[in-house]
């Protein structure tokens, strides 16, 4: 492995993006050091429902490219799910018609079909992607990074210049907002509610446009994840027993079995939500280089790969 000054990156950020990141980077041989105010199992990351599917992120284009690189890696990776944390699960996105989908969508997505009555009382689409266990999945890239040679530290930062290297990726999420700064980037507050699994097997995903919610379940192997809120510019990471409880009675809704589900814990996380997602090289004056990556809303984990692969080149440019 290289080691000369000038190959020196530290990633900021250890959420799936900065570790994906930094995991691409020290792969390709060069020398990572990851800074990261926290560790990856108390980011915004590791609450994450973990759907692959490609959700509110500009631009459309280049997500749609970013997702599929992701897609190809989650399927290797769903080979060894206790491992990864990476499972590929049928389940039903409600609401949507195979012909509002891109054909990307179609051509890429293995089985992809409108659900049936039986399976979605309302229009649907049936589909088997990729279902990630954020704890397990955020501990094995944490791994893959240390085996590559890369260096983890719990360092926080109060403005980038403080990342003395040549390559510094801003992978810091909602971070940004402050150490950029950059006031596009705000938070979506999420609330989870985490159940023991009554038997539930599939995924689902409801939207209630005259409501303004989304319903989300999704099976882990030791529990049930419920959901959500969309709570735009608010940055509360306490859970709200209203908002738990109503997201218990609109899943309950569309799988009864779940309303007696014992209730095992409560989760929040902060969306980064930007307008578009930041990819890109800034020259700084001194000669280093800042790339930033950041901006993915609640789509990180479904364009994770795609991004980390660009923002490498970027840095080596």
């Amino acid at each position: 492995m290289k080691t000369e000054r000038g190959d020196d990156v530290i990633v900021v950020g250890s959420g799936v993006i900065g570790l994906t990141t930094a995991v691409v980077l020290a792969e390709s041989g060069r020398r990572v050091r990851v800074w990261a105010r926290e560790p990856a199992e108390r980011t915004t990351s590791a609450v994450a429902g973990a759907l692959w599917w490609p959700y509110r992120i500009e631009p459309e284009t280049l997500a749609r490219d970013w997702a599929l690189q992701s897609l190809s890696v989650y399927e290797e990776l769903a080979a060894r799910p206790e491992e990864t944390g990476v499972r590929m699960v049928e389940g039903v996105l409600g609401e949507s018609r195979l012909d509002e989908q891109g054909p990307w969508v179609a051509a890429r997505v293995p089985g992809l079909r409108a659900s049936t009555p039986a399976e979605y009382a309302g229009t649907g689409l049936w589909a088997r992607l990729p279902l990630l266990d954020m704890p397990v999945h955020l501990r094995w890239l944490r791994e893959r990074f240390l085996r590559a040679g890369g260096a983890f530290e719990v360092r926080p930062l109060t403005d980038l210049t403080e990342a003395a290297a040549p390559v510094v990726v801003n992978c810091t999420g909602l971070g940004a907002r402050d150490l950029v700064p950059d006031p596009a980037v705000r938070p979506v507050r999420g609330q989870l509610v985490i159940v023991e699994n009554p038997g539930v097997t599939t995924w689902l995903v409801s939207t209630d446009a005259a409501a303004g919610t989304t319903t989300y379940l999704f099976p882990q192997p030791d529990r049930l994840v419920l959901g959500g809120t969309t709570d735009e510019d608010d940055w509360s990471l306490t859970p709200d027993p209203a908002a738990a409880a109503e997201i218990v009675e609109r899943c309950a809704a569309l799988r009864p079995e779940i309303a007696g589900a014992r209730v095992l814990g409560h989760r929040v996380g902060l969306r980064p939500v930007r307008g578009t997602v930041r990819l890109e090289r800034e020259p700084l004056p001194d000669g280093r280089v800042l790339v930033h990556n950041y901006g993915h809303g609640g789509a990180g984990v479904t364009v994770a790969w795609g991004c980390a692969r660009e923002a490498a080149g970027l840095a080596s440019r």
